[in-house]
Order: C-alpha cells, then structure tokens, then sequence
C-alpha cells in the first residue's frame, strides 16, 4: 500500500485507509515487540521479576522525549506506553507463574 500524506487526502475514505495502513504496522509492530518480551521473561526466575520500575521508567522517558521531538502530545504517548507495558508485565508474570509450576500441579 503506498503513502499518501495526509494534505494529499481528497475525502474520508483516503484518510481511513491511511489509518488503517497505520494501525496494520503498528499491530506489526507490536507484534515483534512481544517476541522480545516473550523472550525476556525467559531469562526471569519469580513473576515478581516481572516488574522492573527503573526500566519501565527508563522506557517511558525515552518514548515521551521521541514524542516531543516529533511534535507528538508526550502524555498521550506516555497513557499508550504505560497500558502496553502493564499488559506486558501481567503476560511476563502469567508465564512465569506457569513455569514456576510442576507438572503434577
């Protein structure tokens, strides 16, 4: 699908299917993202190793700063970071629990 910027746009339906391009890669995207999580809880041993605050502020600050530099609202990336990464810990903390368990349990 090739780009059209969004002053190119003549009507709706051009600019619905620009979002809808974007929402395809940033599912993509995200998608790759919880291949390295899947992978990192892996390298965890508690389900409380889940949480890690200096890296999750760490990642937040990094984002917010990217944010900035593009013009982007800084708190509405920092809400969509935050619940991503929240999912992201309660999925690391599942899977450890899971792993944590014996297979009589």
């Amino acid at each position: 699908m090739s780009k059209v910027r969004p002053e190119e746009c003549k009507n709706m339906d051009q600019v619905r299917i620009e979002i809808d391009r974007i929402d395809e890669e940033l599912v993509a995207l995200i998608a790759e993202r919880l291949t390295y999580v899947d992978r990192a809880w892996q390298f965890k041993k508690t389900p409380a190793d889940a949480t890690v605050p200096w890296r999750i502020q760490q990642v937040v600050d990094k984002v917010r700063a990217r944010a900035e530099n593009t013009g982007l609202p800084p708190e509405l990336v920092e809400a969509l970071w935050r619940q991503m990464i929240g999912w992201f810990i309660q999925y690391e903390e599942t899977k450890l629990g899971e792993n944590g368990r014996s297979k009589d349990d």
